[in-house]
């Protein structure tokens, strides 16, 4: 059993891809601390963000909650808070379910939750080159569950980050001149060593931008380590092109992001040292993970929001010395599932929000249960004014179904075998395990209310 009260520190890096792991294996990345990690804790190379873009990944892991049902469809910004795009009020989250169980909780970095108004663009980051403004001032009452809160909206200045601490009105902002993971990191290690003086158990999450663009907002200590790399060296997956100028383009972003992934992996390591030096660490489960990652020039992509694999699959290490037992778990872990796992893994299943739709996978990545038989994880992505599609899909250990509605011109269908083509080569739409794949997703659909347009089209086509 799970002893109670866990202690619980989220490390959540925005675009940090699975691979990016150097004990992982594939892409060619410097990463001791989370070596460290995987060998004397859990990884999970089934971890999925079944919507790998940033707003609506991040709402669905505080509340598991689908898209439509905690109302982000979308990445949130100014455009679309006139949509009604955003974190809907009086939702459940780990955070405020421990709240309530007597946790000290705490949020720093960034959030990208909260609707911006006409004064964030004055207050925050300003109005962005498209045209919107990103960044915004949450309310104190909209913190979901998180007391302590060093945080911000969406701004990309990794450089000279800004922020709004505990009670600090929208004018009344904290900028920093420091590289932003390094900066939450200090405060990160503040607020450890505080709670751990304090006679209740604490949960804290750290929402680190880089390896976000970007990309050249890195420190220059980092860079050395990839800076004589050519293309093959740095783009390893055989589904990236290599020799022509995108690929020269993707080495060039590479080698910063690599950087970054390096740089942040340095901050994990002063977490867990500082969990160490405070005295709690038997006492804390740490979970390393990201929002989505990106493609890096894989199917000639840059960056996410497709249901590849370079952005779906996400980082999930755990890592709690007696708590957590070493080994990779083969568990499938998706976005909607994290909220309850976190909730699990500190002891507290009984108190699980019955609306959480998600599946605590707790106990089979604590090894104290086997593995799920076949589980699945829907894929999502809302039309948009900028890409009228509208995709559906779902993801199981060993295959892909991905069903995408285009206005006009119908429904197109990708099908992968994970196993016998894990880069996403060749497609087959007339596998003969695409018809049960499509009833399976149409059932998924239906049970959460999903209102899909390409759903007609799939039931004619495949007769579910």
């Amino acid at each position: 059993m799970m002893p109670t009260p866990t202690n619980l520190v989220v490390v959540m890096a925005d675009q940090f891809r699975a691979m990016a792991i150097g004990a992982v294996g594939g892409d060619p990345v410097s990463t001791p601390n989370l070596d460290r990690l995987i060998a004397s804790g859990c990884h999970v190379p089934n971890a999925v963000s079944n919507y790998p873009v940033c707003s609506p990944h991040r709402a669905m892991f505080l509340t598991s909650r689908t898209p439509r049902e905690n109302g982000v469809t979308l990445n949130v910004n100014s455009e679309r808070a006139l949509e009604g795009i955003g974190l809907r009020d009086g939702l459940a989250t780990w955070a405020s379910v421990l709240r309530d169980e007597g946790y000290r909780t705490g949020y720093i970095g960034k959030w990208h939750l909260e609707p911006p108004v006409d004064e964030d663009e004055e207050y925050g980051e300003g109005r962005r080159d498209d045209g919107v403004v990103w960044d915004a001032w949450s309310p104190p009452h909209r913190r979901f569950g998180f007391d302590f809160w060093h945080s911000y909206g969406a701004a990309d200045r990794h450089l000279s980050p800004h922020y709004w601490v505990g009670d600090a009105q929208r004018h009344e902002r904290l900028d920093v001149d420091r590289w932003s993971a390094e900066y939450e990191t200090d405060v990160a290690i503040g607020f450890i060593s505080e709670a751990a003086e304090q006679d209740a158990p604490f949960a804290l999450m750290v929402s680190l931008n880089p390896p976000h663009q970007p990309f050249d907002q890195v420190p220059e200590r980092y860079r050395p380590a990839y800076a004589d790399l050519d293309e093959a060296q740095l783009l390893t997956r055989p589904n990236v092109e290599l020799g022509t100028p995108f690929a020269a383009d993707m080495a060039a972003i590479a080698r910063d992001y690599f950087a970054a992934v390096t740089g942040v992996d340095e901050q994990i390591g002063r977490i867990v040292d500082a969990l160490a030096d405070a005295g709690v660490e038997r006492d804390t489960v740490v979970v390393f993970t990201s929002d989505h990652g990106m493609q890096l020039g894989s199917h000639g992509l840059i960056d996410k929001n497709v249901p590849y694999e370079e952005s779906m699959r996400v980082p999930f290490v755990l890592h709690g010395p007696g708590l957590i037992p070493a080994g990779e778990s083969n568990e499938l872990v998706s976005a909607l599932d994290m909220a309850p796992t976190l909730l699990g893994l500190t002891g507290h299943a009984d108190a699980i929000p019955v609306a959480m739709s998600g599946v605590d996978r707790s106990a089979a990545l604590t090894a104290r249960a086997a593995v799920s038989d076949d589980p699945a994880a829907v894929y999502y992505r809302f039309a948009s004014r900028q890409n009228p599609s509208e995709v559906r899909g779902l993801r199981t250990r060993r295959a892909k179904f991905i069903a995408i509605w285009v206005p006009g011109a119908g429904l197109e269908i990708e099908y992968y075998d994970l196993q016998h083509d894990p880069y996403e080569q060749r497609s087959a739409p007339a596998d003969p395990d695409v018809p049960a794949m499509a009833n399976r997703l149409m059932r998924r659909l239906e049970s959460e209310g999903d209102d899909w347009s390409g759903a007609g089209e799939l039931r004619a086509r495949f007769a579910v």
